[in-house]
């Protein structure tokens, strides 16, 4: 089973990342022109929260909060799980799936070192499920 660092080593090791200062506003606006759904909220190499989309949708639009005037780090999830770099995609997918999250920040050393989403880990899922299909085609035929 494929781990957590070779998902990295295909998609690259790096992160968007906004300060708890930066406007909401301007994250979203990030998160669009960069097409993701989440940014690490970072205290220079400190992990401090992360911002996801559904935390736009809940904590600003829902509750009529203004985008412009509202900063991250008011809106932000703090209790962010993470993982490492040694864990198995199926650990992830089973975490992800048990708290209801999209967005893993990778830490190794206390830095991180990456971010994988959901989509990441279905992509390796099928990736692997694939070979496995293909070399059962292979035993079967006899090559």
């Amino acid at each position: 089973m494929k781990l957590v660092q070779h998902l990295l080593d295909r998609k690259g090791r790096g992160i968007f990342s906004i300060t708890a200062e930066t406007s909401v506003l301007d994250a979203i606006t990030t998160m669009a022109e960069k097409s993701i759904g989440s940014l690490l909220v970072m205290d220079g190499d400190e992990l401090k929260g992360i911002m996801t989309e559904r935390d736009y949708a809940r904590k600003v639009i829902v509750k009529g909060r203004s985008s412009r005037s509202t900063e991250v780090g008011e809106i932000m999830s703090t209790n962010v799980m993470t993982t490492t770099p040694t864990e198995t995609v199926n650990q992830c997918m089973t975490t992800m799936t048990e708290k209801k999250i999209r967005h893993l920040p990778v830490v190794e050393g206390g830095n991180v070192v990456g971010l994988i989403s959901i989509g990441d880990l279905v992509q390796a899922i099928i990736s692997d499920q694939q070979e496995e299909i293909q070399h059962l085609e292979q035993y079967i035929s006899g090559q």
